[in-house]
């Protein structure tokens, strides 16, 4: 399944808002730098879908607000 994701770094708390089936809204503390803030953002969806970090994967987007990620095994 892929889904698709627009974060919000450097924002004051982490969390995830579902906006529809597969658009997604994430805020996060990290600042976008190194991939750092596309770990977090990694580690959110792999806790609200209550599966390991290795079943995500980034597709599009890994400079970018707007990301596309491929869930396994929902």
């Amino acid at each position: 399944m892929l889904i698709k994701v627009k974060v919000f770094p450097n924002s004051k708390s982490d969390k995830i808002i579902k906006k529809s089936d597969d658009k997604f809204e994430v805020m996060i503390r990290e600042k976008p730098k190194r991939g750092l803030a596309n770990k977090e953002v990694l580690r959110i969806i792999s806790s609200y879908f209550n599966i390991p970090e290795s079943k995500i994967r980034l597709i599009k987007g890994f400079k970018e607000r707007n990301k596309i990620f491929e869930v396994a095994d929902i």
